[in-house]
Formats: C-alpha cells, structure tokens, sequence
C-alpha cells in the first residue's frame, strides 16, 4: 500500500501480454479446424510475376519483341600516301602522276564505294588520278585525312638514346600541326575504322599522308601511341586493314608497292631504307 492507501501489486502479480499463438498446420489460431486463408498478394507484386512469365514465355517461344539490332559489316579500309610531290608540295611531279595512275590501275577492280582524301594539293591531285579508275566512287575532301602530327610522344616513351633528336624534329614541325593533329587523329580514327552498319561489306580508299598512314596501322595492331614514329609509307604504295564486327582489325597489306616498277618504289626515302 503507498502512502494515498492504494494497493501496489508485486511484479510477479501483474498480468502480461501473451505472445502470439502460431498456427499449427492443423488448423488457424484458437484450435478451429480447416487450413490458414492464403493471403493474397499486392497488385504490383503480381503485376512483376505476370511481366516475368511471360517474358520467360516470349524467349522460349521465340516472339519476344524489342529494340531492333543493327547489324554491323566489316570495313575494307585502303590506305595510300599521295604521290611525290614537287619541291613546294604545289603538286606532283611527273613520277607521282604516274605513281597514282598505276595505283588506280591496279585497284579498279576493288568495289571502293568512295575515296576519301586529304585537303592539300597533293592528296587531292592523287585521289583524282586514282578516281578515274574507280567508276562511280565519289571523292570525299576530309579534314581528319590531313597532313599532321597525330600524337606527341613524351620523352619518357622514347628511347633515351635518340629522345632529344626526335623532339627537337618534332617541335619543328608547324604549330598549327602539332596542335590540332591530336584532336583530327582521334576524328580519323572514329570516320574511318571499325565495323560498319549493314549486312554488306564496304570498301574505301583513304589517300592521305605519311603520319596518317603510320597512326592507323598503329592502332590497328593496338601498338602504343608512340609507336607510329617510324613507321614510314611509300608514296603511291597500298596497305589494307579489315575491320570485321567482333574482331580485332587484320592488317592484310602494309606498304605494298607491286604496282609500281622499281625506280618508282622509294621516291622520298633515303637509301639506308630502300630494301
């Protein structure tokens, strides 16, 4: 009893909670006999299961719709460097008319769909004389076809021995070139290689330049940035990459210069590199 004369319980005495009853599997709560009500479930959930089972349906049964695939072709990308040039690149000289009519002759029997070429006066020169060997393929003037410097290597990435010679040939070289090339190197990687829209193979001719020429086979054997420096290409010479959906790229040709007699074969090179 507290002081007001009210009665206190002992702990013990106070009533509790029972727990829940849990059903056994004879019967619901309170002993009554027949099975526990399913419950049913929430609209949303059933929703998801129905969406589920039938997919799973659509897939065996072969008629589940979506997107549409694109299908992908391979790309037959032909690769040249324009033919010799005069002193002041104004355009070729006799040898480099020559050089990429003999280069037309011997690809007029490719299905090249255009000719894509750089916009100095040699490459455009070059793609013309090809061009009228190529029927019905267009000439496509490109800015990513051009003449620059597609990467600047950092002297760490060069042999110790020749890295201060080769970034002094290199900072000599147009700053417009060595600025912008980076940039236009990626875009010709991204206009010109890889697998193609469609279930037809298509074949282009690029005529472009001797840096161009070297960072695309590069990247075609996934050689390190760098590692188009000494790379060299022949003027009027032929290389071929295949691009095929799901492939690395397949180097088919690489400076292959049977089209052309032998006093055309090196123009440009010096003779520590003629073989």
């Amino acid at each position: 009893m507290d002081d007001h004369g009210r009665v206190l319980r002992h702990a013990s005495t106070v009533p509790r909670a029972l727990p829940p009853r849990i059903p056994g599997p004879g019967g619901p709560p309170g002993g009554a006999g027949g099975p526990e009500p399913v419950r049913a479930l929430p609209t949303s959930m059933q929703t998801f299961i129905r969406s589920i089972m039938n997919g799973i349906t659509a897939i065996m049964n072969g008629t589940m719709e979506g997107p549409p695939m694109t299908a992908t072709g391979a790309r037959y990308l032909y690769i040249t460097r324009h033919g010799q040039a005069s002193e002041d690149e104004s355009t070729l000289t006799e040898a480099g008319r020559r050089q990429a009519a003999l280069l037309g002759e011997r690809l007029s029997g490719t299905p090249i769909t255009a000719i894509h070429h750089g916009p100095l006066p040699r490459a455009e020169e070059t793609a013309r004389l090809i061009g009228a060997h190529l029927a019905g393929a267009p000439l496509v003037r490109s800015e990513p076809a051009g003449d620059y410097l597609p990467y600047l290597p950092r002297r760490e990435e060069l042999p110790p021995e020749s890295a201060d010679e080769t970034l002094a040939r290199l900072a000599g070289f147009p700053a417009a070139e060595r600025e912008q090339g980076p940039g236009l190197a990626r875009e010709a990687l991204a206009r010109f290689t890889g697998a193609v829209e469609g279930d037809e193979p298509r074949h282009e001719l690029l005529v472009t330049h001797n840096f161009l020429a070297a960072w695309l086979v590069r990247a075609a054997l996934e050689a390190p940035p760098h590692r188009w420096l000494g790379l060299n290409h022949t003027n009027a010479g032929l290389t071929v990459i295949r691009y095929a959906p799901g492939r690395a790229p397949s180097l088919l040709l690489y400076n292959d210069t049977g089209h052309l007699p032998a006093d055309l074969r090196w123009t440009g090179f010096p003779p520590e590199l003629h073989v």
